[in-house]
């Protein structure tokens, strides 16, 4: 026979479980909404490509970044699915996902330097601190990933699970 404590404590899960089922339905339609982005960016750069009447290497850097935009979008929506299924804050997703992004920045500002032809003095030392910082990004987070990787490994050279923060 339930008492009056069990019916209150029943009754105060029903929210909490409300809650979670709410925060579910949101992360599956922020996966959605992502894989949606990461499809019309994509079509959207071949029909750009394919179109494009202007200098070849100009368009095939564009392409690029648009295909590394799909990259990273896509990466992010397989991260976030993996987060609602394991409960767990995967942290080297993000950590590669922000190092591609660094990587995609560098990739711009060198184009924008090389084949973007001669740059007013301002519009030269902007794209040469964007290329420093978009090195500086990738090297701390390359430095992140490698420090993950060695608290992976504990003395008897099994793993700790330090892949992700339980969540």
């Amino acid at each position: 026979m339930e008492t009056l404590t069990d019916e209150v404590v029943g009754a105060a899960k029903l929210p909490e479980k409300a809650l979670r089922w709410i925060i579910i339905i949101v992360e599956y339609a922020i996966i959605l909404s992502l894989v949606l982005v990461a499809g019309v960016v994509l079509v959207h750069t071949v029909i750009d490509f394919v179109r494009s009447r202007g200098a070849f290497s100009l368009t095939v850097v564009a392409a690029i970044d648009g295909i590394l935009v799909v990259i990273i979008v896509v990466d992010l929506a397989h991260t976030v699915f993996a987060r609602l299924r394991t409960s767990a804050f995967p942290v080297r997703p993000f950590l590669e996902i922000g190092i591609l992004a660094g990587v995609r920045d560098i990739l711009s500002a060198s184009a924008h330097l090389t084949l973007g032809g001669p740059l007013p003095q301002q519009d030269f030392n902007n794209t040469l601190i964007s290329l420093g910082v978009g090195v500086g990004v990738v090297v701390m987070l390359l430095l992140g990933l490698y420090i993950l990787k060695l608290s992976r490994w504990s003395k008897d050279g099994s793993t700790n699970g330090a892949n992700h923060i339980d969540g």
